[in-house]
């Protein structure tokens, strides 16, 4: 998700035609790279505590997997 972001700000910042777009895109990176950071501690938090699941269960719907593919980035 936070590399979507990224790109997102990427592409709009670079096709922007004026200061208040500068604005939004840079929050939009801001916020991305602060989400990547409070989400790895979070992993490294439960990986440590045992609570992080394992890969081979089950999961169901298109959130969890988009989920757990931007976790295993972090």
């Amino acid at each position: 998700m936070t590399d979507m972001m990224i790109e997102l700000a990427d592409l709009g910042d670079g096709a922007r035609k004026d200061v208040g777009c500068g604005v939004l895109y840079g929050l939009l990176r801001d916020s991305a790279y602060k989400i990547r950071k409070v989400a790895g501690q979070e992993k490294e938090d439960h990986i440590s505590g045992g609570l992080w699941p394992e890969e081979k269960k089950a999961h169901n719907g298109k959130a969890t997997g988009v989920f757990l593919q931007a976790v295993k980035k972090t």
